[in-house]
């Protein structure tokens, strides 16, 4: 495990009072057992290889013992970093949660990750066990996490769902009633790790470390702005890979009390589908498919779809973004800093993006967050939600400004305006130096350094997108050999498919 890691996670010492995930979950089990907690995509079969499923609170609950007593059983201690890398689906509510109730800190491994990207992370992190899949699609997960974790010197267990695992991988199953004989599970604090996503700063690829606490404030950040109520019925089309995905999603569904309705990103026609018919009251997506889904009509009536959330992970974009035409569908703008936080603000009457203030928010008696102006003209958060340690620059002996305390907020690196006459905040550019494709960071010299290791001449650089922020764009004299060296390397497809063929 890197030291920066370890400082963070030594930061977090429990003070106890406050929930845990597991104590949200446990509480709705033994309120409502027979209630609908959790709904798997209705094209998983194509996605997966696997019959969709519907889990009530009862069933979900025999589910997340089953799992952790398995990760126990195997020999995990208590506090084990368990890595997961699954689609949008029970599979990943239920390992999340299992895990958390054995005691152990889940690390998030983004979908799109290959052998590069997840070798690097399973050794910054120091983590016991992996858990995959057979497959997503086309791609086979399992051999991408074997060969991952053979390069991961402390993986001790590999895990995986399906029915065609290699050699070595483990099985884990949905199993939803039989005898209750279960391994005692550790009482759990809410100030101690809980999961671990991972974010590319100016310093470069680095892992957050988050407790409980502030997980839990940043989906009341969500919750209490889009105005989500007690036994919501939620469609989410977020793969919960980041503390944004994760907190709009399983901590929104945890709060509410409500079903959690999973949609597999993204086949358009299947979200639609899901939409006319499962009678969801709120939907959580990217907040351009958002609008996109809006200006098709999608969202009219006599559809009971009641609140929006959107997802931006190009917060600078929004104040230029199109106004909210959703019927009677109320819209919530979701400001995702990275890692390092999140800002929820609803749409005024006219559809137009409500304007953002220096200072807390979350609510006047829940306030979760503030807003800062740091001395550079950047945007910076403080609050429950952040994870200050985890940003914290690393000690070293030849920097004197490291070893004094940090201040209690981090910067976003968002270059931002202070309108004093209106007291309002205009965020007007990214982070310099870091580029965002989708729900993904990379810094612009690594894009470079990239390109170098294939033919002379060879360019990879980013483009603006309307729907991503950014998109990859590749020119090499054999677009083809660039993309086969670049798979043989591991990388993920962002920079694979950034030298496709553009003859046609």
């Amino acid at each position: 495990m890197s030291d920066d890691l370890q400082d963070s996670l030594a930061s977090q010492t429990p003070t106890g009072g406050s929930p845990t995930l597991d104590d949200l979950f446990r509480r709705i089990a033994a309120r409502q057992p027979d209630a609908v907690a959790l709904i798997d995509p209705p094209n998983k079969h194509r996605v997966t290889g696997r019959p969709p499923m519907r889990l009530t609170f009862k069933q979900a609950d025999y589910a997340i013992s089953s799992v952790a007593t398995g990760f126990i059983e195997a020999g995990l201690p208590y506090g084990s970093i368990v890595a997961v890398q699954l689609p949008n689906t029970i599979e990943f509510a239920i390992t999340v949660l299992g895990a958390i109730r054995a005691g152990m800190i889940v690390a998030l491994l983004p979908q799109l990750w290959r052998q590069s990207d997840l070798t690097t992370a399973l050794n910054r992190i120091g983590a016991r066990a992996v858990v995959g899949i057979d497959r997503i699609e086309l791609v086979d997960h399992a051999e991408l996490v074997m060969n991952a974790a053979a390069e991961a010197f402390s993986i001790r267990h590999v895990f995986g769902f399906g029915h065609d695992l290699p050699e070595g991988m483990s099985p884990l199953e949905i199993v939803t009633d039989g005898p209750a004989d279960f391994a005692s599970f550790y009482p759990l604090e809410a100030r101690k790790p809980v999961i671990v996503s991972f974010d590319v700063i100016a310093d470069g690829f680095r892992a957050i470390p988050r407790n409980h606490v502030q997980l839990i404030s940043g989906g009341l950040a969500v919750f209490l702005e889009s105005e989500v109520p007690q036994g919501a019925q939620l469609l989410s089309a977020i793969i919960p890979s980041s503390f944004g995905g994760v907190a709009a999603s399983l901590v929104t569904w945890l709060l509410s009390a409500g079903s959690l309705a999973f949609h597999h990103p993204s086949d358009l026609q299947v979200l639609k589908k899901q939409i006319e018919e499962d009678g969801n009251d709120t939907l959580i997506v990217p907040a351009l498919l958002a609008l996109r889904l809006a200006d098709d009509g999608a969202l009219s009536h006599p559809f009971p779809m009641q609140r929006v959330i959107g997802l931006w992970r190009t917060p600078d974009r929004i104040a230029s973004s199109e106004n909210w035409h959703g019927a009677n569908a109320t819209f919530t703008d979701i400001y995702l800093f990275g890692e390092i936080g999140l800002y929820g603000a609803r749409r005024l009457s006219d559809g137009s993006p409500a304007p953002i203030s220096p200072g807390p928010y979350g609510g006047s008696r829940n306030t979760v967050g503030e807003f800062v102006m740091t001395m550079k003209g950047t945007l910076a958060l403080r609050g429950s939600m952040i994870p200050v340690a985890a940003y914290r620059p690393p000690s070293s002996s030849e920097n004197i400004l490291s070893e004094a305390a940090p201040p209690d907020y981090v910067d976003t690196g968002y270059a931002a305006r202070l309108d004093k006459a209106r007291g309002t905040i205009s965020i007007t550019a990214p982070p310099t130096g870091i580029v965002a494709v989708g729900g993904y960071r990379f810094l612009s010299q690594d894009l470079d350094e990239w390109a170098r290791r294939l033919t002379p001449g060879a360019m990879l650089t980013a483009l603006p997108d309307q729907l991503n922020g950014y998109r990859l764009a590749g020119r090499a004299s054999d677009n083809r050999r660039a993309r086969e060296a670049l798979g043989e390397l591991g990388l993920n497809p962002l920079m694979v498919e950034a030298f496709r063929d553009r003859t046609n």
